[in-house]
């Protein structure tokens, strides 16, 4: 491998000659070598779009000018269209700040828009036209950037990749819902027999679930779209024009289409991660109730003859390698698991939010690695549910008719009319004497076999 030398406050660092990153890069690169996890690529997208929109606020405010501009803007749309990939190694387990990621970025804009003006053939006074630190990070710091990008690769993933997963998921339940009128069930509380009900009504709880998820989740966008950005180290500004906060926040919500505005105390805004907390709360809520939804698909689902076999679910490979024709409810299980990764990151998020010490919080990296990964779970896993399993639900009317009528809980019907202890008085009696519920009500003298007929109707009990 060919290496090229760069150079940074601490010294000479040989970068391999292929690669756009510096010497801070390099040293992290170099002295954190924890762990798999790469910094996730929503926050690289994410400093992308803060980078460009900081070098248009700090060019209207007149502190960088147009050209220059131009550059960190022009690399900074190369990378979130991909074509720098490969330029960001670095892994979540390094400085809690985010230091070395937001130097990475600076260093690969620097070095490339340094090259794009070389071959454009555009001169500069005093040598090259971009530097990591003075040009690239002009009026910024890590501690304000990385919560930013936080914040901006919050909202924009729940908005762009979760929100239609979810609304995709609500569409064929009620599709369900449609297909499903008037097929009555037997209930079950305590997973034990309880009162009918519409499968219909069983489907509408669980898109109400969706739906409410995505209510509440929405309910902490205004705060995930408050920006750290112009609060620079510790909150004060230092180094930043006193606009600079609002006019980056004006240009990232002009760049994402998004209402970004600047968090109006800094040093909440580097200190606490209250909005990410709050809203990955959320996110758990969600994915309990998507395991909610999961283990009622797999109940109903269970046999095919030793379950309770009320529906069918799509069959979509073998489920055993020792048991022929067995197949598996695995959209339900990947779902479940989702759920359970989803609840241990909110229990890792809510610990690393605790931990801001005085003017910052540095167990950022490992936030927003969480955070990131919960919502692309969930916006995978949802839509994994919805298309291979939910889509495909049929009801078995015939085991769902026969679960109904052997249920003991119907003779809840007859509580007006003979009064609950005689009610319990039949149940127990059926139950006992493995009889039905009309035998036991007759030979007690509590009522005919036509008042029994009369008082216990399914249909009406809904």
């Amino acid at each position: 491998m060919e290496y090229r030398i760069e150079h940074d406050s601490m010294g000479e660092m040989r970068v391999p000659a292929d690669v756009y990153w510096g010497a801070q890069t390099q040293r992290s690169y170099q002295n954190f070598e924890i762990g798999t996890e790469k910094m996730p690529a929503e926050i690289i997208r994410a400093f992308a779009v803060l980078k460009k929109a900081a070098a248009i606020a700090n060019c209207r405010l007149g502190k960088l000018d147009e050209q220059r501009m131009g550059l960190i803007s022009q690399v900074c749309d190369e990378i979130l269209d991909g074509k720098l990939e490969g330029n960001f190694p670095l892994v979540v387990w390094q400085t809690g700040s985010g230091t070395q990621s937001n130097m990475n970025v600076n260093e690969v804009v620097a070095n490339r828009g340094n090259e794009i003006a070389a071959e454009a053939g555009i001169t500069f006074e005093g040598g090259k036209p971009l530097h990591p630190n003075d040009t690239v990070n002009m009026s910024q710091s890590s501690n304000d950037t990385y919560p930013t990008a936080i914040h901006i690769a919050a909202v924009t993933e729940i908005e762009q990749q979760l929100y239609p997963a979810i609304d995709h998921a609500v569409e064929v339940l009620k599709k369900l819902e449609d297909a499903h009128q008037g097929v009555i069930k037997s209930g079950r509380t305590h997973l034990m027999d309880a009162t009918p009900i519409a499968f219909s009504q069983e489907i509408s709880g669980w898109r109400a679930m969706l739906e409410e998820g995505k209510r509440l989740i929405g309910s902490a966008i205004p705060h995930l779209s408050q920006l750290a950005l112009g609060g620079t180290a510790v909150g004060t500004g230092i180094n930043a024009p006193k606009e600079f906060g609002s006019e980056v926040a004006k240009a990232v919500s002009e760049l994402t289409g998004k209402p970004f505005v600047t968090e109006p105390n800094k040093f909440h805004a580097l200190t606490s991660k209250d909005a990410v907390t709050f809203a990955h709360g959320a996110l758990k809520a969600l994915a309990a109730n998507m395991m909610k939804v999961a283990n009622d698909v797999r109940w109903l689902a269970s046999g095919p003859r030793c379950g309770l076999a009320e529906i069918t679910i799509p069959a979509n490979e073998p489920g055993s390698s020792i048991m022929p024709g067995k197949v598996n409810p695995t959209q339900c299980e990947a779902m479940t698991m989702v759920a359970v990764q989803v609840m241990g990151n909110d229990a890792a998020i809510g610990f690393a939010a605790s931990q801001g010490n005085f003017e910052l919080n540095v167990f950022m990296p490992v936030i927003a690695y969480n955070f990131l990964q919960s919502v692309r779970l969930l916006s995978d896993a949802i839509r994994s549910f919805t298309d291979h399993c939910l889509v495909g639900i049929q009801a078995n009317e015939e085991q769902m008719a026969a679960n109904l009528h052997n249920s003991l809980m119907l003779v809840t019907a007859l509580n007006p009319i003979i009064g609950y202890e005689n009610a319990a008085k039949t149940s127990l009696k059926a139950y006992r004497e493995n009889i039905s519920l009309k035998e036991a009500c007759v030979s007690l003298g509590l009522l005919t076999e036509e008042e029994f007929d009369q008082a216990v109707r399914p249909e009406t009990m809904i």
